[in-house]
This record gives C-alpha cells, sequence and structure tokens, in this order.
C-alpha cells in the first residue's frame, strides 16, 4: 500500500465527520435538492470528486446526516429518561434534551435537515427512519402515562404525544439564537403550559 493510500485511508473517519457536517449545514440551508456535491467538497476544502471516497452518492450524505441527527436526539432523550426523577422533573428534562438538540449550535443543521429533507429519502431508508422514530417516541408516551398516573396531566393518548412533538419540532421555525428566551426558558415555559405551575410547599 502506498503512503499516500494509507494516509487518506487513516484520515478517513475524520473527514467522513467533516462531509456529513457540512452536508448538514448545507441541506439546512439550501435544501437538499439545491445542493451539490460540488458545494460540499468545497465546504470542506475538498476536490469535487473526492466525497464520493466516502459515500457513493448525495442520497447517502443526506442518510447518513438524518440517522446523526435521530441518534443525537434520541441519546440526549434517554439520558434525560434515565435521569431518575419524579415524572415532572423528567419531563422536563426530555423536553430540555429535545430541544437542545433541536436548536443548539451543535445539532441545529441535523435536527432541520431531518424535519424537512427526510421525504428525499428513498423508500428503504424513510422506512428505517420511521422505525427510528417510532422507537424515539415510544420513550415520549411512557413519560405521559407517567405523568398521567400521577395527576399531572388528563390525556396520555397518542394525540397528547402528536401534539406535544409538533410543538417541539415547530420551535425550528421561529427560535432565535440572539432572542429574548434561551433554549432552557422555553422549554420551563413548556413544561408549565403542559403540566401548569409547580405548587409551592
Amino acid at each position: 500500500m502506498s503512503t499516500r493510500k494509507r494516509s487518506a485511508t487513516a484520515d478517513e473517519p475524520n473527514r467522513r465527520a467533516d462531509i456529513v457536517r457540512a452536508a448538514g449545514r448545507l441541506f439546512a440551508e439550501k435544501g437538499y435538492a439545491a445542493t451539490t456535491i460540488r458545494d460540499i467538497a468545497k465546504a470542506v476544502d475538498m476536490q469535487s470528486g473526492s466525497p464520493f471516497y466516502h459515500f457513493k452518492t448525495k442520497h447517502d450524505m443526506l442518510r447518513a446526516v438524518v440517522l446523526e441527527g435521530i441518534a443525537a436526539i434520541n441519546d440526549a432523550v434517554i439520558k434525560a429518561a434515565n435521569s431518575g426523577g419524579t415524572p415532572r422533573a423528567t419531563f422536563e428534562a426530555m423536553l430540555r434534551a429535545h430541544l437542545d438538540q433541536l436548536l443548539g449550535s451543535a445539532g441545529r443543521d441535523f435536527a432541520a435537515t431531518l424535519l424537512h429533507e427526510s421525504r428525499h429519502l428513498d423508500p428503504e431508508v424513510l422506512a428505517e427512519v420511521t422505525a427510528l422514530k417510532d422507537r424515539y417516541e415510544a420513550m415520549w408516551q411512557k413519560v405521559l402515562k407517567d405523568l398521567k398516573r400521577a395527576g399531572l396531566i388528563a390525556d396520555d393518548s397518542a394525540v397528547t404525544r402528536l401534539f406535544l412533538m409538533g410543538a417541539l419540532n415547530w420551535t425550528v421555525q421561529w427560535y432565535r439564537p440572539e432572542g429574548a428566551q434561551g433554549i432552557g426558558q422555553i422549554a420551563q415555559q413548556l413544561a408549565a403550559f403542559v403540566l401548569g405551575k409547580k405548587r409551592r410547599g
């Protein structure tokens, strides 16, 4: 194996991660259809054909970005769900974790691509994404059941879960990092809206 080949192979994981991050940013900013391989290569300072060393197609890049987004949100919310607090505290932690991934600088490009560009995935990959999404939402269904059991909400149905997911995910449309309210404040306000204010004493 040549020195050049060994170097490229050793560098592959890092360059792949760079490509996925750049693709996520461009898909979020321009949309999947309007983003070219040349755009992605330029964003990571590579020649236009070099990304194909890591991905066969632009669709493969989209799949990687979407799955990265799902994994990041899922891991953060699992950690919050297993934090061992009361049902209310667990719910609040899950809200904050979801919004941190959705709106924070590290994850918002992945999340925006997941929410708005997944329609470009082929049916097989879309089925994979749907299965992951269903498992993710099952965590929220469980915490809603725990909240109802604790007398904090009246309805723990699938419709309630869907309303909650819609409210959380719509924040990407109006949230501004420079705005008056931070992510933590938004999470607290949403928790108070769903559960009411905490009782004193």
